[in-house]
């Protein structure tokens, strides 16, 4: 990444304004930089060498403590803005990130990149406060105070000037040759973070399951190596920033004393005087500085730069541009999925293929089949979620021509689906907020409605404070059918004319279970459609339709209707029992399935 990529600018408004500041306060340095030099030699000259008193020194003396404070408070100004700019930056980047891995959709974290993106969104990006508040002015700075002293310097003294143009050079050098050791090491550190990052993400994600083996403690080593190696990576980041701050610091001091000489001997020998001379040899530190504190500064921005690479990439992902045809109204609604296939990333494998059925209103149809075989992934697909790599999803309207689900506007889509997933998003707060998470305007009388159909009441009641228990991130405190149940009682909430459900009573007991199945059944007949995935041969005997999945060409076949549903005594249905599938006419070999009881 450059110094200033334009693409920060572009993602992060916030930015623009920063670097105009930034130059605008670089400016005013350098002129403070250029007047406190020549004030200074001004009041030493005129001292030592002309003998002026207090009296006749006394307006310079005043111009020039005016100069320094003028230049703390321009420093003062620069930090604090700076802090300001930067907390800006990083939340909209932040944002940015965010936003953009949410329009991507699941698949972005399925290809393994979920964990290192996590800590990019937080942990990663706070390291662009070094590289806002520090480097980048030091940036702006170089480029604007170094050569105005430069042509001040020369317009005292042409051999100064030439001496200080000569050497300047050998610093950006010297800086560009550690600058590339420092940003290796600084992308080895954010790998390292990222991993490290990961590894505990995934430990805490999986802590029950390994709990409850007794496998608690055999991830620490893992994580203290990890740490390990993260400690290494930044050891040698620093190692690299001492090693070129002091190579820096010595080039600079040695170009320094080569102008101070050569104007020391021509001051001896009466070529140069003193009020000049002196000018030169206070400005000539001034020409080095920026570029010496840039050096320095390099290295706390590093790391930023190193993040700010990987959210670029991010924001520059292409999205697929949403639709915008409103969406017509689901309860008179017919969903058809045409041969839909999704290929599965880095894999030629796809899961479903050719999947083809029609979801009717006030229709139940149950997707059934290996783990592994895309009912999820076609219940993404119909949330807009993950696109089809192949085949379509058609919405078919009373007396309206079928509209593809890609032109459907995504907000007038998701406002009339409860979608309850395999591991439903509990936030921390109480009870109540949980179950209010879509429907914030909820009322307590709304929520006492959905505690009997989600069999949610005897969890509350069990409950000290009730509606008013707090609950932990990701469900802290709350067993898996208790997170399973609030989450049904949040679809409920919605009262939305399709239901979309993923096992959603796959840890509940068989009396929860059952009250869940009369209320999905009563939800049908007051014309809700529902769609879910199931296992479980309750489920699969409560659905109208049952529809196999398989990661084949095939890709699904219809299975008989629940009466012949048999429970193969591991909790499951074996599809081998239930008899041919059911192929539409007209779509030969596509594995398409239709509704039970069709010709």
């Amino acid at each position: 990444m450059r110094a200033l990529d334009p693409r920060l600018l572009h993602h992060a408004r916030a930015a623009r304004g920063h670097v105009l500041l930034t130059a605008l306060l670089g400016v005013l340095t350098a002129v403070l930089a250029v007047a406190q030099a020549v004030l200074l030699a001004r009041v030493v000259a005129g001292a030592a060498q002309d003998g002026e008193g207090l009296r006749r020194l006394a307006v310079p003396l005043a111009c020039l403590t005016a100069v320094v404070g003028l230049r703390t408070a321009v420093a003062w100004a620069q930090d604090r803005f700076g802090h300001r700019a930067a907390t800006t930056v990083i939340m909209q980047l932040r944002q940015g990130v965010l936003g953009r891995i949410t329009a991507l959709g699941p698949r972005t974290l399925h290809d393994g990149s979920g964990p290192a993106l996590a800590t990019l969104a937080t942990r990663g990006l706070d390291d662009l406060d070094g590289y806002l508040v520090r480097y980048l002015p030091q940036l702006v700075l170089t480029a604007v105070v170094t050569p105005t002293v430069l042509v001040v310097i020369w317009w005292h003294d042409a051999v100064a000037g030439l001496t200080v143009l000569l050497t300047l050079p050998l610093v950006p050098f010297f800086l560009a040759l550690v600058g590339m050791a420092a940003q290796a090491a600084a992308d080895r550190r954010l790998r390292s973070l990222q991993r490290l990052g990961g590894q505990v993400l995934d430990l805490l994600a999986g802590l029950p399951t390994l709990r409850a083996l007794g496998r608690e403690h055999g991830q620490a080593a893992v994580v203290r190596r990890t740490g390990e190696n993260y400690r290494r990576a930044t050891l040698r980041t620093l190692r690299t920033a001492f090693l070129s701050a002091l190579v820096l610091e010595s080039l600079t001091t040695l170009s320094v004393a080569l102008v101070a000489v050569g104007v020391g001997l021509r001051m001896v020998h009466g070529d140069l005087d003193l009020r000049t001379g002196l000018t030169v040899i206070i400005l000539a530190p001034e020409a080095y500085l920026p570029l010496r504190m840039l050096g320095a500064q390099y290295h706390a921005s590093v790391d930023g730069l190193a993040a700010a690479r990987a959210a670029l990439e991010v924001l520059e992902r292409p999205v697929p541009r949403p639709g915008t045809v409103q969406a017509p109204d689901l309860a008179r609604t017919t969903i058809r999925f045409e041969r839909v296939a999704v290929a599965h990333p880095g894999s030629s494998r796809s899961a479903p293929t050719g999947l083809t059925f029609d979801l009717v209103p006030g229709g139940m149809l149950a997707l059934a089949g290996d783990s592994g075989c895309g009912k999820t992934t076609a219940l993404h697909v119909l949330l807009g979620l993950v696109p089809a790599t192949s085949g379509r999803v058609l919405l078919l309207g009373p007396g309206s021509p079928p509209v593809p689900l890609e032109r459907i506007a995504p907000d007038s889509w998701h406002r009339q689906i409860a979608w309850v997933p395999q591991r439903p998003l509990i936030v921390p707060g109480t009870l109540a907020d949980n179950v209010r998470l879509a429907v914030p305007q909820a009322t307590d009388e709304e929520l006492e409605q959905v505690l009997d159909p989600c069999g949610l009441r005897s969890v509350v009641s069990g409950l000290e404070r009730g509606w008013q228990t707090p609950v932990g991130r990701g469900g802290y405190g709350l067993s898996a059918g208790q997170r399973q149940r609030i989450a049904l009682a949040r679809a409920l909430l919605l009262r939305a004319p399709l239901l979309v459900l993923d096992e959603p009573t796959a840890h509940l007991d068989a009396a929860t279970e059952r009250t869940v199945l009369r209320t999905l059944e009563d939800r049908r007949d007051r014309g809700a459609t529902v769609l879910l995935v199931a296992h479980r041969p309750a489920l699969l005997s409560a659905a109208q339709d049952v529809i196999t999945v398989e990661a084949t060409r095939e890709g699904a076949r219809l299975l008989p209707p629940g009466p012949d549903l048999r429970d193969t005594g591991a909790g499951t249905v074996d599809p081998r029992t239930m008899g041919p599938g059911i192929v539409l006419p007209g779509a030969p070999g596509a594995g398409t399935v239709t509704r039970a009881g069709a010709p």
